[in-house]
């Protein structure tokens, strides 16, 4: 059962008493013959096909302007403050808000789980993610820590100026996180963001490298809510479908986001993984994204090799496996195919919404999608 709780919330900040399913899946890119990429995927095609990797959503949905919601990745299912992760942070386009990343940047490792939510509820969300590491068993004298929280603007759909995510949501979306299938589309933080023209949400992918390259899997999540020119398999869907960025007027503003995740098992330090994250805008722009100028673009990269953790407060000289620069190539492809599959995911898992103000996101046409790339011969028949 995938790992995400529905919540439907009475008022801002406090969780009603039922707790619903998340809804029946429709089926994945793959499922239906659009294949991303030569590299064979894992077993669930997901990131928690990383082994040890945990994802938890909370979905915020009341009356009719709230359509938001979080969602957590932890690295591990242990104490990621005192077990640090290797980690790196890539910035494709900078307009968004990603809380933690100097100290990413500098020390090279990740000490939380990392959180997506809607822009204005960052600062809660973050606010709440040190309030959980802090109360964690054995983090007692903890002075400091270092929340890494990601956005998306979903305030087309929701009401975002009321903030709605906050300690409640996080807590349930870390209650759920669970390895397996990842719940896809307009859940968690998904809930409210559009992609390509179409309603967007979160996706997964993965890939898991042959043995003569590795035997290693790099696994991607995306909180998808960009623009551009929507491109599946190499064919033009969007143009074809006839919505697609500044169709009508080039001067009309471009705004949205793309949270991406990298999770991989290779042995690699913090400079090699900022490598593997500079991939992830080579994943959006085989869509058709461009990183318009409202658009966030930020890729978080981690190892969850065991034998690469960093304890909390180690002193003296270390040593752990590294892989060499010339073997980090596959991993490369592996996080452009998977960011672009993921994307992918998000669109064709997403369902049609209405929200604030009236507004209505689309969900993608799958079945014309499907009969473009035939016409194209870009669809492996079932």
């Amino acid at each position: 059962m995938s790992s995400s709780l529905v919540l439907t919330v009475a008022a801002i900040g406090v969780l009603a008493s039922t707790v619903s399913s998340a809804p029946t899946p429709r089926p994945r890119a793959r499922q239906l013959g659009v294949v991303t990429g030569v590299l064979p995927t894992g077993a669930l095609d997901a990131i928690t096909d990383v082994d040890g990797v945990l994802v938890g959503q909370a979905t915020v949905v009341a009356g009719d302007d709230l359509r938001t919601g979080v969602t957590v990745i932890l690295p591990h299912p242990g104490n990621v403050f005192q077990e640090k992760v290797p980690a790196a942070v890539f910035v494709g386009n900078g307009f968004g808000k990603l809380t933690g990343t100097t100290q990413v940047e500098e020390l090279g490792t990740l000490e939380t789980p990392i959180a997506l939510t809607g822009t204005l509820s960052t600062w809660k969300v973050a606010d709440a993610l040190a309030e959980w590491v802090l109360a964690q068993p054995g983090n007692g004298e903890v002075q400091s820590v270092n929340p890494v929280v990601g956005e998306c603007n979903d305030g087309y759909l929701s009401d975002i100026r009321k903030r709605p995510v906050g300690r409640e949501q996080l807590l349930a979306a870390i209650a759920a996180a669970a390895p397996g299938p990842v719940a896809e589309g307009s859940v968690g933080a998904g809930t409210g963001t559009r992609c390509l023209g179409w309603k967007g949400g979160i996706g997964t992918a993965s890939r898991k490298l042959p043995s003569a390259l590795g035997g290693w899997t790099v696994g991607v999540l995306v909180q998808s809510n960009f623009g551009g020119v929507l491109t599946v398999a190499g064919v033009p869907v969007g143009v074809e479908l006839g919505r697609y960025s500044f169709k009508d007027e080039l001067a009309t503003p471009e705004r949205g986001s793309c949270m991406v995740v990298i999770a991989t098992d290779a042995p690699v330090d913090a400079r090699q993984l900022r490598r593997i994250a500079a991939r992830m805008p080579m994943g959006l722009a085989r869509l058709g994204g461009f990183a318009a100028n409202g658009s966030g673009d930020y890729a978080v990269a981690f190892t969850a090799n065991p034998s690469c953790r960093v304890p909390n407060g180690a002193r003296g000289a270390r040593s752990a496996p590294v892989l060499a620069d010339d073997d980090l190539s596959p991993l490369f492809l592996a996080t452009v195919e998977a960011t672009e599959e993921a994307v992918v995911n998000s669109l064709f898992a997403a369902t049609t919404t209405r929200g604030f103000a009236g507004h209505v996101a689309e969900a993608l046409p799958v079945d014309r999608v499907l009969e473009i790339l035939r016409r194209h011969h870009a669809l492996q028949e079932q």
